[in-house]
């Protein structure tokens, strides 16, 4: 899945908010909901000719019985479904709700005696079948006693069909399992579910799906879990003049059922797979589409988006990833189309099912007259996280979601590599450094952070699944496939992968079975000899420079992926000591969470000294001595080069001394990417009382001379946190004197580069860190960029012709709504509602709660069901939550509509974690921690579902905050306030 569903940050802007009345909004729809699915609750069957009653639903406490287990017992194998759907595209006359009906035949094999049928199923009913029960059994082989239904009924809190019968089911024999239900096509973004959107003042529905991690059961009862693969006939009914697509090539004609004249669409059968990995859509999309080498690519969309060309940059870009990844991974695609639809209603960023990817519409579709680069790069890396998934996690699938991590990072890891094919004058492959390692440090350095690979009997229950979704398993994960690749060379790297997915093509492995496979490369590539794939000891090895390997691949890596967190790496140049220790953000919290290598990591260390790249060293054990990385006089020592590494470095006071010394005079002898890391490292290391924050700060007094995206960038995304902890303080005001001082010559120079401001930077990372200078030169204060922000907008108004620069329109909008009154507001909310176009909605959504008036931002607005979608509710609250004068707003939100939020976005929403951090980021002070922790206490019985962890992870994050401020501020104050004293 792609990760699309973290709430974004666009590139240098400053985080903004929408109006009170978007958020009211979300509290009516929300009671509205609950209260229309409560008259409804006891919804009878649609008229399809059969009989549906409620059947049985058993709550009771887990017990030791298997119906009352989480996991499925390993006793039948499934082979194939047979699979019709016929969802509703208009509302049930009796009920008012959109039902989808269906029948299901899987096909299974025993493996060992039972007489219980255990099957997944949730929020479906079933139709009294003939013989009184809810499913019929036959058996596949001729001959063979089949058992009759004793007792069925549905487990809801497990999420079960189960099945009694008066006898055992046969070990070797196949049977087959009929049912028949109907389900609600509702607004829940999961399962089978659906989307609307309005076309030339018409209401549109679109059924869709999102299966993963464990919503297949809500659209046919299913053994939903990854390693139970199978084969699916899926046939769709739907009305005539609509489209059907499914994971196989569809073969449509038209029927009459029950007097209705309808289309009857039939897939081929899909390969061996997942059921999180289904699809199947009904629309009256349009598309448009290429052949690639015998692959047949489309993408749909809606048809005024697609008669827009704004599908032309994808499946001009698809090609060239899909051939990449064949090449990488030296296999073909396995199916014979690939199909990429865009939808107007759809909780993550995009899903990998295989042949049919579905994609929030600003991930797909591109509009060159609305759409930024950093959009264009957003669907170009989003498209090649996806087709990576192809083959890795689709044709090769984790066993079970506790090594999601695998998959997911994989695929974070790899989409630079694919978009660094389609863009190769982007440089796109450095970003994963702000993108990932960054990002996913903040979270890792918490005692409440997790280990990449859970034991799998920790992992049961959907909401824990859900919970994996996160930057840790996303992030984290790409940052140490991105180190192993370094110190094995991508060629070693490839090889493991390729003989990888060739042993489990259609099966599912385990992470060890990759680790396995790439030290046999490796040693196949020492030995320069052909050696069998299995059954091997493998010997220690070496890396692409000749160094030796302190161990294997697997014990190496697991040092990364079995215990949380990273290590600080510490150099003193004065002996050459290197050593390390478990970083923490707050030292003083407590890590309780037990370690099988007691917070100790295999290194891998490139450094350089004194501008010299030198021989890469191993890090084992707490601390050891480097000679060579002793610096005498004017030396030093500089490391993690192109911060390949997933850890942290400091040194000692007089190398730090020599590199603050030099980012002043000779910034430019230290490679870019690593002038990025020294900010990063530097600010991180002060929050964690290893370096002062004055050293922190210093390390910014050369940016006045810097113009490079990927510091700036850093620096940024570092004094986000200042701004986070003293935009309520004194120390607002010289902090913006000395960032405005700062920032000046570099809005001076994109002033002259683009000939003033009329032109567009011809480097891609140009582009991103032009609207960083004016992003914070407008934020501090600049005059010259607020008149020019709000002279811009103005122009808009007055012409209603847009020329402001997709590239620049996030924050010209934000700054010019924030300089002016509620004129301004007006006309872009007016914009926001009659935006057609994604991107552009997205930009003016965020941009709308930039005010200052908190007028504005209490205005209540009557109550439109399509004011916000449910994709965007929860980045809005965020949003809200970013602007100071939002934050009591947002958090008195959450607070009082917790139970409503939850009911609205379900239990499995990946956005909860987003939502709890993000309402709570500015939390510095102990009534706000008091708060946080009674909401913890208050909403127990209603649970956070994948927000669990996010809960205590903001609590601890409060405390660290509360801590910091109390240590810093006084001395953060003086040192804005010198550096921006007048010199005479």
């Amino acid at each position: 899945m792609g990760k699309g569903f973290y709430i974004s940050k666009p590139v240098g802007i400053v985080s903004i908010i929408l109006c009170a009345g978007a958020l009211a909004t979300i509290i009516a729809l929300s009671v509205v909901y609950s209260e229309e699915k409560a008259k409804n609750n006891n919804q009878v069957s649609p008229t399809d000719g059969g009989t549906t009653s409620k059947p049985p639903v058993t709550t009771l406490a887990p017990s030791n019985e298997p119906w009352d287990k989480y996991r499925l017992p390993k006793n039948l194998v499934p082979d194939h479904y047979n699979l019709t759907l016929w969802p509703r595209l208009t509302p049930d006359l009796t009920t008012g709700l959109y039902i989808f009906t269906g029948e299901s035949t899987v096909e299974f094999e025993t493996t060992e005696e039972t007489d219980l049928i255990l099957i997944h199923s949730s929020k479906l009913n079933y139709t009294i079948l003939e013989n009184g029960h809810l499913a019929r059994l036959t058996s596949v082989n001729s001959g063979v006693r089949v058992p009759l239904i004793k007792v069925s009924w549905l487990q809801s809190v497990t999420q079960y069909l189960v099945l009694q019968l008066d006898g055992k089911l046969m070990t070797g024999h196949r049977y087959h399992l009929y049912t028949k239900f109907t389900g609600e096509l509702a607004d829940d973004l999961g399962g089978f579910y659906r989307s609307e959107y309005m076309e030339d003042g018409v209401k549109k529905v679109v059924a869709t799906t999102q299966m993963q991690p464990t919503d297949a059961r809500k659209a046919f009862p299913c053994f939903d879990e990854p390693a139970m693969k199978a084969i699916f006939y899926i046939t769709l009914i739907h009305d005539r003049g609509t489209v059907a697509l499914s994971n196989g090539e569809e073969k449509g004609y038209p029927v009459t059922i029950d007097n209705q004249h309808v289309q009857k669409t039939v897939f081929e059968p899909t390969e061996k797979m997942s059921t999180y990995l289904l699809a199947f859509i009904v629309s009256d999309f349009d598309f448009i589409n290429n052949t690639i080498d015998g692959v047949w690519i489309r993408i749909f969309a809606r048809k005024p988006a697609i008669a827009a060309g704004q599908g032309e940059y994808a499946l001009n870009k698809t090609g060239p990833i899909l051939k990449f990844f064949e090449k990488y991974y030296n296999s073909s695609y396995p199916l014979p189309k690939s199909d990429q639809i865009a939808l107007p209603d759809f909780n993550a960023g995009a899903m990998e099912n295989w042949g049919l990817i579905t994609y929030r519409e600003t991930a797909l579709l591109y509009d060159k007259e609305f759409s930024s680069n950093s959009n264009k790069q957003r669907i170009a890396t989003i498209i090649a996280h996806e087709l990576a998934h192809m083959w890795f996690g689709n044709l090769v699938t984790l066993r079970w979601w506790n090594d999601l991590w695998l998959n997911e990072g994989f695929a974070s890891y790899v989409e630079y590599l694919g978009a660094h094919e389609a863009e190769p004058d982007w440089n796109v492959k450095d970003l994963i450094v702000l993108g990932d390692v960054h990002r996913v440090f903040a979270v890792d350095a918490l005692a409440s952070s997790h280990p990449l690979s859970s034991k799998e009997e920790d992992i049961q229950k959907p909401a824990q699944i859900s919970e994996l979704f996160d930057a840790i398993s996303y992030s984290k994960g790409a940052s140490v496939l991105r180190m192993l690749s370094d110190f094995l060379t991508e060629e070693v790297f490839t090889m493991g992968l390729r003989t990888y997915l060739s042993e489990f093509a259609f099966g599912n492995a385990v992470y060890t079975d990759l680790w396995k496979h790439l030290q046999m490369c490796l040693c196949t590539r020492i030995s320069r000899t052909l050696r069998p794939t299995v059954n091997i000891i493998f010997p220690q090895a070496v890396d692409a420079n000749g160094t030796e390997l302190p161990d294997t691949v697997h014990n190496i890596m697991n040092t990364w992926v079995l215990q949380m967190g990273f290590p600080v790496v510490t150099i003193d140049t004065k002996t050459g000591v290197v050593s390390q220790k478990h970083f923490l953000l707050d030292p003083d919290s407590e890590v309780t969470a037990p370690s099988p290598f007691n917070y100790e990591w295999i290194v891998p260390i490139k450094w350089m000294k004194t501008g010299a790249v030198q021989s890469p060293y191993w890090l084992r054990g707490k601390s050891a001595t480097n000679d060579a990385m002793k610096a005498l006089g004017t030396e030093w020592v500089l490391a993690n080069l192109n911060v390949v590494g997933y850890y942290r470095v400091n040194y000692d006071e007089e190398n730090w001394g020599g590199i603050t010394g030099l980012l002043i005079l000779f910034f430019k002898l230290i490679p870019v990417i690593n002038r990025a890391q020294l900010v990063d490292d530097a600010f991180n290391l002060a929050r964690a009382k290893i370096i002062s924050t004055v050293l922190a700060l210093n390390t910014t007094k050369y940016l006045d001379k810097e113009r490079e995206y990927m510091p700036w960038e850093s620096a940024l995304n570092n004094l986000d946190f200042f701004y986070l902890m003293f935009d309520r303080s004194e120390v607002y005001g010289p902090m913006q004197d000395y960032l405005r001082k700062q920032v000046t010559p570099l809005f001076n120079y994109y002033k002259t580069l683009t000939e003033n401001w009329s032109k567009v930077p011809d480097g891609h990372m140009d582009q991103y860190n032009q609207v960083n200078a004016i992003s914070l030169a407008c934020r501090t204060g600049l005059e010259e960029c607020q008149n020019l922000a709000k002279t811009w907008f103005k122009q808009w108004m007055d012409t209603n012709n847009n020329q402001i620069h997709p590239n620049l329109r996030s924050t010209v909008y934000c700054n010019a709504i924030a300089a002016s009154g509620a004129n301004e507001w007006e006309f872009a909310w007016s914009q926001f509602k009659n935006a057609t176009i994604a991107t552009e909605a997205d930009k003016l959504r965020s941009a709308l709660a930039c005010t200052k008036q908190p007028w504005l931002l209490n205005r209540s607005y009557t109550l439109d069901p399509k004011m916000i979608r449910k994709q965007d509710a929860t980045s809005t609250i965020v949003y809200i939550a970013n602007n100071v004068i939002g934050q009591s707003l947002a958090w008195d939100f959450v607070r009082a509509r917790w139970s409503y939020i939850f009911t609205q976005y379900g239990g499995g929403s990946f956005s909860f974690s987003n939502l709890i951090n993000g309402v709570t980021k500015r939390f510095s002070t102990e009534f706000e921690l008091q708060q946080l922790k009674q909401f913890k206490e208050d909403n127990a019985e209603v649970g956070f579902g994948s927000g669990t962890l996010a809960v205590d992870q903001s609590i601890e994050r409060t405390t660290a905050n509360i801590k910091w401020i109390a240590e810093n501020k006084q001395n953060v104050l003086n040192w804005f306030r010198d550096e921006t004293k007048p010199v005479f």
